[in-house]
């Protein structure tokens, strides 16, 4: 077997998807924010040529400085920093990734560049430039920008739901997926609902520009929020396309995923209704103060929609292909004869702080297959998991993972190595509680195999949407 292995990084006390969490929010809220501003300069734009507003070109032009500065310049450095943390977090499938739609990220990019050049064109010579020449560039700056997320969110929606690339291994049957549309639809108007309320803070900052005029300029950019009440229907649409399993995770089968979905869905109808009635019926001012507080909203609103579309994959990262510990399913007997340390190189950081020989074996096993979702005593801390667990319990529940918990992978070794991470896990609760001499014991390691033999090497999600198991 030709097992990908490579070295990863530890950021103890977090774990590692609070890591590429984090900056994955916040790049993509940006990067949303300049895919709906595109649209929106374009309808000022046009509000401007046509005579529809006096204000329209005056704000426009503090708009895009506003846009340049926080999109461009920390959105291309968060978009290198997820590049960087996502290839020491999960490298096995960004190459998956990388290899299967290279040509698509290529297009991708070539979508990114004329987005950036068309942009710092306008930044450069837009005040210089007529009605005309000024809408065509920012036409050419919409569309790219636009392109760049249609690109994107093929390869982003292919993990959760690859469609026919499973059996077909093509690029276009991976590429449109079942959720490829309602992510898109989602996405786009997210984008339209960021830009729109960055504009309406902006707004309240112009000087010389009285309330009339002002309100006037906060009523036309509230078309863009409009659509933001369309979302529950979009989150209806997506669930009905998504596997059963992962859907269960959100309509109750996850606690915490059930409620980030809520909480996306309650904050996006919020917003489309404030604006619905307040803006667009009753043609309101909104101050600073509100409109913060509404982009903050929808900032919450996009947190808790990466955190479900991350969070329904499991226990996959690219869906009946690879495991969220970048194990793949057909890897998970031969590891369970040979042992999945027979696999990994890479010597054991401060092994010397390790009593003796079961507890790095124990630690090395934690990184390889835990490490990626769980810390040992931080946050998602194993040692808090399995803290109330007997070493028994332990035992069963790691050998049979997959039924301990559906959203996680089967355990992928021997059972020398379960005892060698129940041991490990032990240890670090509670020293006193570490057993000496278990890895050899012919009784304790033949009760583990028929643990493993009676869990088998299937996901548990396969169980649970066969009705073989439980939540």
């Amino acid at each position: 077997m030709e097992f990908q292995a490579f070295p990863v990084n530890e950021f103890d006390p977090a774990i590692k998807g609070m890591v590429i969490g984090g900056v994955g929010i916040v790049h993509v809220f940006l990067a949303q924010f300049a895919i709906g501003g595109g649209f929106l300069m374009l309808f000022f734009q046009w509000l401007a040529t046509t005579g529809r507003n006096p204000h329209a070109r005056r704000f426009l032009d503090g708009y895009f400085k506003v846009l340049v500065l926080v999109s461009f310049v920390l959105g291309a450095l968060t978009g290198v920093a997820m590049w960087f943390t996502t290839i020491q977090i999960s490298p096995r499938t960004i190459g998956v990734m990388v290899t299967e739609y290279h040509w698509i990220w290529a297009t991708e990019w070539t979508f990114f560049c004329l987005e950036v050049v068309a942009g710092y064109a306008f930044y450069r010579y837009g005040k210089r430039l007529d009605d005309k020449s000024r809408f065509t560039l920012l036409g050419l700056y919409s569309i790219a920008a636009w392109f760049s997320l249609f690109w994107i969110n093929g390869i982003l929606s292919w993990q959760l739901t690859p469609g026919g690339w499973t059996t077909e291994r093509t690029v276009w049957s991976g590429f449109f997926n079942p959720s490829f549309w309602p992510s898109l639809i989602f996405r786009t108007i997210t984008a339209l609902t960021i830009a729109s309320l960055v504009a309406c803070l902006v707004i309240t900052t112009m000087k010389g520009v009285d309330r009339a005029a002002r309100r006037s300029l906060q009523n036309h950019a509230a078309w863009l929020l409009a659509p933001m009440t369309l979302m529950p229907l979009l989150g209806i649409w997506f669930l009905a396309v998504i596997p059963d399993d992962s859907r269960s995770w959100v309509l109750g089968g996850s606690a915490a995923m059930t409620l980030f979905m809520g909480l996306a869905l309650s904050a996006s109808l919020l917003i489309g209704l404030y604006a619905l009635i307040g803006l667009i019926r009753t043609r309101l001012f909104i101050n600073g103060a509100t409109a913060a507080l509404l982009l903050a909203l929808a900032f919450g609103a996009t947190a808790a929609g990466e955190f479900v579309r991350e969070g329904v994959r499991k226990p996959f990262t690219i869906r009946e292909y690879l495991y969220s510990n970048s194990i793949r399913p057909d890897e998970i007997a031969t590891l369970r004869e040979d042992g999945c340390l027979s696999v990994d190189p890479y010597p054991l950081r401060n092994a010397d702080a390790l009593p003796d020989d079961t507890l790095r074996m124990g630690a090395q096993v934690y990184r390889m297959q835990c490490s990626v979702c769980h810390t040992v005593a931080g946050v998602n801390g194993l040692t808090h998991l399995t803290g109330t667990w007997s070493v028994e319990q332990k035992r069963m529940n790691i050998a049979k993972l997959q039924h301990t918990k559906p959203f996680m992978p089967p355990f992928a070794g021997n059972a020398a190595e379960v005892e060698a991470l129940v041991q490990y896990l032990s240890w670090a609760h509670d020293a006193d509680s570490y057993q000496t001499d278990t890895i050899n014991n012919p009784v304790v390691l033949s009760e583990i195999q028929r643990w493993l033999d009676d869990a088998g090497t299937e996901a548990g999600i396969a169980l649970v949407s066969a009705g073989k198991g439980e939540h």
